[in-house]
């Protein structure tokens, strides 16, 4: 059966679902593309805190983290302010924020209060702010987590997670001058702020979905890969939402996994099929954007 992407492309279009570019590969190989306009850079969104993952990944095989790493071993003097408090930030571990289980009622450093916070240092914000409750227990989806992650890496490589990455990750994958946006004192935002094309994006799917080897050379762990692209907690949402988290990647239906960004950029992994499906966008209904892979695409793999 010869591959149409011609289906996913007016099923969305018939369902006024803005995708601009979209790229299938199936056993490392294109099966079909399509881009509305070209495929230019695109803000990735929150499809960054993917990429942040795997610095972490590489952090701590360098020795240079742990999972049991904690804020206040990095930031120790940011969390004094919050006292009495039953359960203090500076006690958040790397593990509590890479599967957003921080446990803030109202997460920090959303994409509003970004733009209009005063204090420019943002760990510190983040880590003057008590917990509402036990971390590691429950999941809400919290981009100030990723934050101060990147803040994490930063503090233990010595680099920018871009810079820490460019050699390690872009470079190899043929991702050059790679635009990170940061923070006012310069720390990658990690959650979001990454500029790639789509097809860029699918070769860091085929990269997931090869278990972190590329063109013959490791390079992101393999049993990272497994770790963060598994289930690790719950998530309270429904269908696609509702599938659960892993270590910054959304679990899926259909046996997949998704780096996943506001208004419909998307990196599903499907292993089983040996799949990769990346997509941009400029929608609200990212749900109807992944049932239209689901009805479309998926059947011809």
């Amino acid at each position: 059966m010869t591959f149409q992407i011609g289906g996913f492309v007016d099923n969305a279009g018939s369902r006024k679902l803005n995708v601009l570019s979209v790229r299938v590969l199936q056993n490392g190989q294109l099966l079909g593309l399509w881009d509305r306009d070209g495929d230019a850079r695109r803000l990735q969104h929150s499809v960054s805190k993917s990429f942040t993952s795997m610095a972490v990944g590489l952090a701590i095989a360098e020795g240079k983290l742990t999972l049991d790493a904690r804020l206040n071993d990095f930031f120790p003097d940011y969390g004094k302010s919050v006292k009495d408090s039953a359960y203090p930030p500076g006690e958040l571990t790397l593990g509590h924020l890479l599967r957003m289980a921080s446990g803030h009622d109202a997460p920090p450093l959303w994409a509003e209060e970004r733009e209009t916070l005063q204090e420019k240092d943002w760990a510190k914000y983040y880590m003057s702010l008590p917990l509402d409750r036990m971390p590691g227990e429950t999941f809400t989806y919290s981009s100030g987590d990723t934050f101060m992650i990147s803040a994490m890496v930063q503090a233990a490589v010595l680099e920018t997670v871009r810079d820490y990455l460019v050699p390690r990750l872009f470079e190899p994958l043929g991702i050059r001058d790679v635009r990170w946006d940061t923070s006012p004192l310069g720390v990658t935002l990690g959650c979001t702020g990454l500029w790639i094309s789509c097809e860029e994006l699918s070769r860091f799917g085929q990269l997931l979905l090869q278990k972190g080897w590329w063109q013959g050379v490791q390079l992101i762990p393999e049993a990272w890969i497994g770790e963060v692209t598994r289930k690790q907690i719950d998530t309270p949402g429904t269908a696609d939402w509702g599938a659960g988290y892993g270590g910054q990647f959304w679990m899926c239906t259909h046996r997949a996994y998704r780096a996943d960004g506001m208004r419909g950029q998307f990196c599903v992994v499907i292993p089983d099929k040996e799949a990769v499906i990346a997509i941009n966008s400029d929608e609200d209904d990212m749900q109807g954007i992944l049932d239209a892979v689901w009805a479309d695409i998926l059947p011809q793999l």
